[in-house]
């Protein structure tokens, strides 16, 4: 039996996700990041990373049209990496800045995979440090997704996503 799956983005097809940076240089560092689309139809998280002036870390975000995720078990990325950790993110409020779920996955350079993300498995983090006082993930309540590179990975970066499905 396959399991069910709900496409969150392809970035092939609208509606198209708006993603933001948002780096190290919020608190005085020199890190930069884009999110964009490859002429290929992928979405691609690339940039730099930089501990310069205590900084340390890059990432995009993006609000979902749609936010009730009851009835899935969690999130799957068909991504292609560069053989770097990396953080799939997600919040269950607008606000910029506040309590984040997080899990962190590896990548192979070069190699396509499907990395299941299942929501119980998700940390809720502040800053970069768990919440140990925060309830678990609400998939009823997922309004922002996004991506985030740090634990001093200094360096260029690149993680090319086909797509990412509810599961």
């Amino acid at each position: 039996m396959v399991a069910q799956q709900k496409t969150i983005t392809d970035f092939k097809h609208p509606p198209f996700l708006r993603w933001t940076s948002v780096n190290d240089v919020v608190m005085g560092g020199v890190s930069d990041s884009l999110m964009q689309v490859s002429e290929d139809g992928m979405g691609v998280f690339a940039g730099h990373l930089s501990l310069e002036n205590n900084g340390g870390f890059a990432s995009v975000r993006a609000s979902l049209p749609e936010n009730d995720f009851t009835g899935y078990d969690g999130i799957v990325l068909r991504v292609k990496g560069d053989g770097r950790r990396y953080s799939f993110r997600v919040r269950t409020d607008m606000l910029f800045e506040g309590v984040v779920y997080r899990q962190e996955f590896d990548t192979v350079a070069g190699e396509w995979m499907d990395v299941e993300l299942p929501f119980s498995d998700f940390k809720p983090s502040f800053r970069g440090r768990i919440v140990s006082d925060a309830p678990p993930l609400d998939p009823s309540r997922i309004f922002q997704i996004g991506f985030l590179i740090s634990e001093k990975q200094e360096g260029s970066f690149r993680l090319e996503v086909e797509r990412i499905d509810a599961f």
